[in-house]
Order: structure tokens, then sequence, then C-alpha cells
């Protein structure tokens, strides 16, 4: 009897190591599936989340230039920021909300370089660079292509904090919060900004098709806000409750609306969901 038991064990062990490797296999097939990418055109929009049943387009934005006027500090943008991902459309209002980028970067973390360093001297502690994050969720990204097409209205309303980066300003260093976000609410056409402060126009762009037809590419748009508040900085420092106060004298914060500005000039690229699919192997 113990022989037979013996026995059959090298069997139920070959059997066991034969569903695993099947089991192995399919969880590769899938992954594999899962990581494809859509080819031709379509492959700028492969952090699209197209399985999410709610997503009717895709989109890409890039911003290739431009500056943010925080205070008495401008910093000039000189490396591309992307923002990317699903979008939610309101059938009735044409209004979409984002839905996360599949690779966690719905907002990409772009620095750029502050010029003058910290506080207008250069080189004081360090170079020091401005990072617009996104502040909470992509759900609170609002985008109205219509009015961004057209020049009209609030094309792209955008949350967002600033993190200033340098060694003597450590991780933690920001202007604004996921509480108390920096509300960018970018228009191609004309701001309303306070008196006596003067308005400034965006550009709509050029507007193209691609891949016959089925992306729309918006080209030399320019997005444009001065309508928004710069709070103090927070978290600055080994000492916040010292450094917090020194950094807000050096960039000229708080500052209310009209004495900031945003000019966000690049691409934006808009698809459907469905076509996506119709281009991953």
């Amino acid at each position: 009897m113990q022989k037979r038991v013996e026995a059959t064990r090298p069997r139920r062990f070959q059997l066991l190591v034969a569903a695993a490797i099947a089991a192995a296999l399919t969880a590769l097939s899938a992954g594999t599936a899962l990581a494809a990418t859509p080819t031709g055109g379509f492959a700028v929009f492969k952090y699209c989340p197209v399985s999410n049943p709610t997503v009717v387009d895709c989109t890409v934005a890039t911003t290739e230039s431009g500056e943010f006027i925080v205070g008495n500090k401008t910093v000039p943008i000189k490396h591309t920021i992307t923002l990317q991902g699903g979008l939610a459309v309101n059938p009735e209002t044409g209004v979409a909300t984002f839905v996360a980028a599949t690779n966690g970067e719905t907002l990409s973390k772009t620095p750029q370089t502050v010029p003058g360093g910290l506080i207008g001297i250069e080189g004081l502690g360090g170079e020091v660079t401005a990072t617009s994050e996104l502040a909470g969720s992509a759900g609170s990204i609002v985008l109205n292509a219509e009015n961004l097409l057209e020049g009209s209205g609030t094309a792209l309303s955008l949350p967002v904090k600033l993190k200033l980066g340098n060694p003597f300003l450590g991780n933690n260093c920001y202007g604004g919060s996921n509480a108390h976000p920096i509300t960018l609410n970018l228009t191609t056409g004309t701001t309303s900004p306070p008196k006596p402060f003067k308005s400034i126009t965006g550009s709509p762009g050029t507007t193209t098709v691609e891949e016959e037809g089925e992306i729309v590419v918006a080209s030399d748009t320019s997005l444009v806000n001065n309508t928004f508040k710069a709070p103090g900085v927070e978290g600055c420092g080994l000492v916040p409750l010292l450094v917090d106060p020194l950094v807000d004298l050096g960039f000229g914060v708080p500052a209310g609306e009209g004495h900031n500005t945003a000019i966000l000039d690049g691409t934006l690229k808009l698809t459907s969901a469905e076509a996506v699919k119709a281009h991953t192997p």
C-alpha cells in the first residue's frame, strides 16, 4: 500500500507543475495583450484607459513653450509638459472630465528652472526648479474641446500645485495643495482679469486631421489665464516656520488675481477610444 502512494506522488507533482506553467503562460499572454501599443499615429494614445467603459475619447496635450508668472517670478517653459488620459464626455454639454492615464502620469511632473535662484541672487542655495503637479484626482480636470477650438470660454480647467525643488527647500515645498489647489481656468480666447490689469488673449491654433480623419490635431494652440490666485508656500526647508516667509518674499506671494499668468503653448490631439482599440493589435 505504501508503494502505491509513493508511486502516485511524482504523477501528482507533474500535474501540479503543468498546471502552474499553464497558468503562468495564460497570465503572460494576458499581460502582453494589455501592454500592446496602438499602431501608427495612434501610438501617442497608448496610455489612454480604453478598457474603462466611461471613456469615450482619448487625448494627449503637450505644452512645448510659454511661461508661468507667479508673483514677481517669471518661469519660462523650456521642457515639454504632457497632459494625457481618457475623457468621459457629457453628451448634453459636450464637457469632458478626465480619466487617469494608465501609466499614472496624467500630468507629467516636468521641472522648469526658476531664473535667479532662490531669492533673486543666482546660485544662492543652488538651482531652483518649479514643477506643476496635478492637485487632486484626474477627474478634477475638465476639458471643453468646443471652447478650445472656437476660442471662447474656459477650454481647460486644471487644478495644480507648484512644487519648488532645491536641496535647501527639501521635498515638500509647495504653493497650493490638493485641498486648496491653484485652479487654472485656461482659455484660447480672451481673459477678464480685475481692473486695472489687462486682458490677454490665447489662440485656438490650427486644426487638422490625421489617420484618415480619425485623429483631430489642434497645433500652435495658446491656452492662457491671468485670473488665478497664487498662495504662499508651505513645508519648505527643515524649519518651514522660518523658511516659508523667506521663500514667499522672494517669489512675491501670496499674489492675487491679475498678478499671475499662465501661458501654455503647444499641441492637442484627440481621438475616440474605439479608434484606439481598433488600431491596437
